[in-house]
């Protein structure tokens, strides 16, 4: 007998049957002689928060002179006993909200990831460490299923919400029947084979499960990390296919000369300049390489590596003309049609916000004229009126693709662009305190490249890493003798917690360095 509604909350970006999977809960409750009700709360955004469905079900709607309940239109920390999350960092935001609880809760999510805007745009590598997720998410549960479900759904040509359904089910959490679930389906009428498909996957993973010998019961899938599996032979090494093109197989044969660590860096060093300029930009690479590697304590291995990847990373910096080129690239609309599940016979828009400062238009231009037009005067002031606002193109329109792609031509020219000029400077400068710094310690110098993790994207991205970074070369060009290894990482890692320098303010001065004229 129940004193109390069942209380289920769906976490669900854009685009992933939230909505629909809801729909399903409450069709099966009120099919079966529950009273039902659905609410939704949306996110700001599909990744700076998902759309929550609530839903409670409560017996007895078939009984007579049955009297509705009071159902409540929102989930309450401490009060769901079932959470539904389509994605593992919205089973992260379900425990942080507190909606996951160790004595009541059965949490079933999904263990593939989407990366959040946080995550994306973050000055280094700001992606959440899944498997931390997955333990806390674990921990937090009364019971728990968890699987690749994008995965699943992608197998059966449907929507993770079809996964999460047969999962609830397999779950065996709610007073109803298989039959009963997949009826709920099949009334829907959209979709039904493939939805049946993927709610049977579902389902069956959730019901191949072990208890832990832990306090608390706990479901587990197959293939989580702990479950039991066969051993597996160790996933042999891809083999890239050796380059035509006669001048990029011989800088390929060039980086043979590198150890075994370093040579697969360089090589896709060489692979990724050769897509973003031409053979003889990658070509340079090598000579600033090799001009590192004979230099006094150059030729540490470890340190060729990380600056191996990262002066490749510099070489191919993100401004406009990269931009354009990736946007109307054919890969790119075959990889929006697929996400979007677009038929042949579909016509598919898609829509590009842009928004270039007046300092990217000025760096786009030849050196020359991108320095007038930076310049404060009447020109100045009548194009940067134009960017205060951003536009949108469709690169699925000719006059959309058209416009990008004269743009991505100019690439033929970048050497003479003022964006150009600027950033040969910036690697040319960091390749000098590389230098430096592994005369004195190439464990100083390893830290130094790894500096540059900090010079990443384009527009206030990109500006308020180059900031930072700049105040960390001329701490180093005051103190590199007397500055350790150690000493600079932790000053990295305030320069990467904090864009706006407030973090590595406080370590300068903990550390003891004068920020006398740094941050002005």
């Amino acid at each position: 007998m129940y004193s109390e509604p069942i209380k289920i909350a769906i976490l669900a970006m854009g685009g992933e049957g939230g909505g629909v999977l809801a729909d399903w809960v409450v069709d099966l409750g009120e099919e079966n002689g529950w009273f039902a009700q659905t609410t939704s709360v949306p996110g700001v955004a599909q990744r700076t928060g998902a759309t929550i469905y609530y839903v409670e079900l409560f017996p007895g709607a078939g009984a007579p002179d049955a009297r509705p309940p009071v159902l409540a239109q929102a989930p309450m920390p401490g009060d769901v006993d079932v959470v539904l999350a389509s994605e593992l960092m919205e089973a992260g935001r379900a425990v942080q909200r507190g909606l996951v609880t160790p004595d009541r809760t059965t949490l079933v999510t999904s263990s593939h990831r989407v990366y959040s805007i946080t995550e994306k745009s973050a000055l280094g590598d700001g992606r959440v460490d899944s498997d931390v997720l997955l333990r806390q998410t674990r921990r937090a549960a009364r019971r728990f299923v968890s699987f690749d479900m994008a995965e699943a759904a992608e197998r059966a040509g449907s929507v993770v919400s079809a996964v999460l359904f047969g999962a609830l089910s397999g779950a065996g959490v709610l007073p109803f029947s298989r039959r009963q679930f997949e009826e709920a389906i099949e009334r829907g009428g959209v979709g039904v084979k493939q939805s049946l498909q993927a709610f049977a996957t579902g389902h069956d993973h959730a019901q191949d499960t072990r208890s832990e010998s832990a306090g608390r019961p706990t479901v587990r899938a197959r293939g989580e990390e702990g479950a039991a599996r066969p051993p597996a032979a160790a996933a042999p090494a891809a083999v890239q296919p050796a380059p035509k093109h006669p001048k990029v197989a011989a800088l390929v044969n060039r980086a043979q000369g590198y150890p075994e660590p370093v040579r697969e860096i360089v090589v896709a060093g060489i692979r990724r300049l050769v897509d973003y300029q031409d053979p003889d930009y990658a070509g340079l690479y090598l000579d600033r390489l090799e001009a590192l590697a004979g230099a006094p304590g150059g030729d540490h291995t470890g340190l060729l590596r990380e600056a191996a990847r990262h002066l490749a990373l510099w070489m191919s910096y993100e401004d406009t003309i990269r931009v354009a080129d990736l946007k109307i690239r054919g890969s790119r609309f075959e990889r929006v049609r697929d996400e979007v599940r677009a038929g042949d016979a579909q016509v598919l828009d898609i829509a590009e916000f842009m928004h270039p400062r007046i300092e990217e238009i000025c760096e786009t231009l030849p050196a020359g004229l991108g320095r007038w037009l930076a310049r404060p005067h009447a020109v100045h002031r009548l194009v940067a009126h134009f960017t205060r606002e951003g536009r949108v193109v469709k690169t699925s329109s000719l006059r959309g693709y058209l416009l990008l792609y004269v743009l991505a031509r100019w690439g033929r020219w970048r050497r003479t662009t003022l964006r150009y000029a600027l950033e040969t400077g910036r690697i040319e400068t960091w390749l000098r305190h590389l230098k430096a710094a592994a005369a004195v310690n190439p464990l100083l110098a390893l830290e130094v490249a790894k500096c540059q993790t900090l010079v990443k994207g384009y527009s206030d991205t990109h500006a308020r890493g180059l900031r930072n970074y700049e105040v960390l070369m001329t701490v180093l060009d005051r103190d590199a003798r007397v500055m350790a290894p150690a000493t600079l990482r932790d000053l990295r890692d305030a320069a990467l917690a904090d864009e706006h320098g407030r973090r590595l303010r406080d370590s300068l001065a903990r550390h003891g360095f004068s920020t006398e004229g740094l941050f002005s």
